[in-house]
């Protein structure tokens, strides 16, 4: 063989060996962004089984308050089950759109609980739902330091992807969609304190 030869086949040893490694590192920021999609799921799923619990403790001094406590229990159902959707599709817009729409609703219907229980000091200075509370706030605060990590992997994968010469290649590994963030809103309603009148 002649000099050229082997410059060819040198050559496409490189494109191969770079084509390979473009896969590799796609396959992995994916399942990088699913395991931290997976560290979510864990912390949603202790909050979403804790709320029942101070949804019961609070029905003995709430007797007056059916329709928020039924408001809670109803959104907390419905993040359960865009919780079960998006398990198996951590990345797809559709399903993260409406796990993040779910939690808000979720989170807003909290909130007014909280307001509503301000009125009750004898709720609030039980030891039951001081520890609820505790619990509750302690996985919320690790939801959001989990969901930063997953948005944090998806930018990672996104940014990987659509960078050349990776963008030309990513569709043909089945690659060929950015992934979606978990984008909770924090909209003036959320955080509103709903008006409460006696």
């Amino acid at each position: 063989m002649d000099i050229t030869s082997w410059i060819l086949i040198a050559v496409a040893v490189l494109i191969v060996l770079f084509i390979i490694r473009v896969y590799n590192q796609l396959v992995t920021l994916k399942n990088r962004f699913k395991n931290s999609f997976a560290q979510i799921e864990v912390q949603l799923k202790r909050r979403h089984d804790l709320i029942p619990n101070l949804v019961e403790t609070a029905k003995g001094y709430l007797s007056h308050e059916r329709e928020t406590l039924e408001s809670v229990t109803q959104a907390r159902n419905q993040a359960q089950s865009a919780l079960q959707k998006a398990s198996g599709a951590a990345g797809q817009k559709g399903p993260m759109q409406d796990l993040a729409g779910a939690e808000n609703a979720l989170t807003g219907a909290m909130g007014r609980l909280n307001v509503v229980m301000e009125a009750y000091p004898d709720l609030k200075a039980s030891q039951n739902m001081q520890q609820l509370s505790e619990e509750l706030t302690t996985t919320e605060n690790r939801v959001a330091f989990s969901r930063q990590a997953y948005n944090d992997s998806v930018m990672n994968y996104n940014t990987y992807r659509q960078s050349f010469p990776q963008v030309a290649l990513a569709g043909l590994f089945g690659h060929g969609e950015d992934a979606s963030l978990l984008e909770f809103e924090d909209s003036e309603q959320i955080q509103q304190a709903p008006k409460v009148s006696f």
